[in-house]
């Protein structure tokens, strides 16, 4: 993480940084900069166009009850290429539009849950002890008498859905 970090901060900007310079030597000053400011105008309108039409997605599939995880990691990648839409330099602008442009984001979101989907199944499959979370690690197995953590009297009962 250190590494990434080191990199998002400091490699980028100067990857950035050179990339604008061989831009501007090519293209001159002026010309440049009009290409950056260009390009993160067309950043806040597509952040707005796509980040509506995903919004409008997301609330569809709550609407229709089901959960809206496809439309969770459209947003995410929505948001993360609109900001990076907005950064000036053109490496942060090619990258942004992978994430903002429906085909590629696609493509992204894929790769995304299948990552994520690897990860929960290593985290799963991870060999640990044994496990006690909670009061239960500190205090031992529950008792009867043992209020909770709240304290006062523990009432046994059921919980009946109300009146109508």
């Amino acid at each position: 993480m250190p590494a990434l970090l080191l990199g998002a901060l400091i490699v980028v900007p100067l990857l950035e940084l050179y990339v604008i310079v061989q831009v501007g030597q090519q293209l001159g000053v002026l010309p440049t900069i009009l290409l950056l400011l260009a390009v993160s105008l067309l950043g806040g309108y597509l952040l707005r166009r796509e980040g509506r039409a995903t919004w409008s997605a997301f609330r569809d599939a709550a609407g229709r009850g089901s959960i809206p995880t496809r439309e969770v990691v459209d947003g995410a990648l929505v948001l993360l290429g609109g900001a990076l839409m907005l950064t000036p330099g053109f490496l942060t602008d090619a990258v942004g539009l992978l994430c903002v442009l429906p085909p590629t984001r696609a493509a992204l979101r894929a790769l995304l849950t299948r990552y994520a989907g690897a990860r929960m199944l290593g985290i799963v499959s991870m060999p640990s002890g044994p496990r006690r979370a909670g009061r239960a690690a500190r205090k031992g197995p529950h008792k009867d008498s043992d209020p909770g953590p709240g304290g006062g009297e523990v009432i046994d009962g059921e919980v009946l859905p109300p009146e109508q």
